[in-house]
């Protein structure tokens, strides 16, 4: 029998719950206590979101294969076909600092690409969204069908992500006459998750993105209708499953509103 992954997911919501509550500042959140397997630095607020996770996944004695941002790839049981793409807390800065915007990402597929996702889970843990997609299934947040207005076209409002003062010096003058604002809230789960739902037009990711980052939220995104793109090693069906960053990202309600962005940062 399957694992029940929305059931599994929550309790890892009530698990990083209890781990925010144990490390309530920036003092306790970002000591740094090793590099991780994705490449970024691993803070306490990190390792232990993701050792919550990994507990959980541990207790299903389930036959996977775990790819996460800390720990890498791990194989649970005997493996196979499933894999199980989690980034703990995506928005980490924003966690760490105390900004409610970041979130637990967790996708589950049957086989190596973003084609074979078949189950995305994004909670929010600033707004306390839920935000869940089946493949085929259509979309939810909050448990309820996501019905929402499409985003606009022409663009109104473009989300940055992966970035740096300097990515944003060297790029948002070329979305001029693109897009008429930009925002920059620093979760790239949570932004594709307002895309999805209208609420922002576009996003972008201005460096590389990896499947840790998107595997869940680009569910529904496509469940939606709506056009994702890893515009340097397209196409997107067909991107890993691993920890590797092989191209910049654009999502948008087509896919030529993603090619004039693409152009533009190109």
């Amino acid at each position: 029998m399957s694992p029940d992954w929305l059931q599994l997911c929550r309790f890892c919501v009530a698990d990083i719950d209890v781990v925010l509550a144990e490390l309530p500042t920036r003092l306790e959140r970002e000591p740094v206590l090793r590099q991780g397997e994705g490449g970024d630095e691993t803070t306490a607020i990190d390792a232990a979101a993701e050792d919550a996770v990994v507990a959980r996944l541990e207790a299903l004695n389930a036959d996977f294969v775990l790819v996460s941002e800390e720990l890498g790839e791990r194989v649970f049981g005997v493996g196979g076909s499933t894999r199980v793409i989690v980034d703990p807390i995506d928005g980490s800065v924003n966690a760490k600092r105390g900004i409610p915007f970041f979130s637990l990402s967790l996708a589950v597929a049957e086989g190596l690409t973003m084609e074979d996702v078949i189950f995305g889970y994004v909670f929010d843990f600033g707004a306390r969204e839920e935000w869940v997609a089946e493949r085929g299934r259509g979309a939810r947040l909050n448990d309820r069908p996501l019905q929402t207005p499409a985003p606009k076209d022409p663009i109104e409002i473009l989300s940055f992500e992966a970035t740096t003062t300097a990515y944003i010096a060297d790029k948002s003058a070329s979305l001029l006459g693109v897009a008429e604002r930009l925002r920059v809230m620093g979760s790239l789960a949570l932004s594709l998750c307002h895309l999805a739902a209208g609420r922002v037009d576009a996003v972008c990711s201005l460096k590389p993105a990896r499947s840790i980052d998107i595997a869940a939220a680009q569910l529904l995104v496509r469940e939606r209708g709506y056009a994702i793109e890893l515009f340097e090693d397209p196409p997107f069906a067909s991107a890993l499953l691993d920890l590797e960053g092989r191209s910049r990202l654009v999502a948008a309600a087509t896919p030529a509103l993603c090619a004039e962005i693409a152009a533009t940062l190109t």
